[in-house]
């Protein structure tokens, strides 16, 4: 299942970046994704910087057919690794979330651009559990949190270069 998120922020993509790939950002938002345990590490060499985070969710609003296979709290892992930025001052990267103990994947790409009057961050994957028969419905149900995930990452990113 294709799952994307589009998001646009009244500053240039070097202020954008600068405020998500640090440490702080990262910590808030694992905190305002989660209400358990999380983890998040922010590392950068030369031409590459690393973001990964861990977190576990309650899975109280997941469908039933859903909570049979994770139980009742999912433990997401989420490695975005960025490259340099390019000579217009985008940046891409690769994404991976996994879903410890369940067959399920997101693999894609995530891109921040300048835009005329700011800069747009673009994510897109595919969502995929290995699964006959009801792996389309675990997608659908996964994708929702997915994308509320990504859209409060938006809201806290949107504040911080306002």
């Amino acid at each position: 299942m294709k799952f994307t998120h589009r998001a646009e922020y009244p500053a240039t993509a070097d202020e954008v970046w600068a405020v998500m790939s640090t440490q702080d950002f990262q910590d808030a938002k694992c905190e305002a994704t989660t209400t358990g345990d999380w983890s998040s590490n922010v590392s950068t060499t030369v031409d590459q910087t690393k973001i990964t985070s861990v977190r576990v969710l309650p899975t109280d609003d997941l469908p039933d057919i859903a909570r049979s296979f994770v139980g009742s709290t999912l433990t997401i892992s989420e490695i975005q690794v960025w490259g340099p930025p390019a000579a217009d001052g985008t940046r891409t990267g690769d994404l991976q979330v996994h879903i410890k103990g369940a067959p399920m994947t997101l693999k894609g790409t995530v891109r921040l651009s300048p835009t005329a009057s700011g800069s747009v961050q673009e994510i897109s994957g595919e969502l995929k559990v290995s699964v006959p028969l009801i792996g389309g419905k675990l997608e659908k149900a996964a994708s929702e949190p997915l994308a509320l995930a990504a859209q409060t990452e938006t809201d806290l990113l949107r504040q911080r270069v306002s």
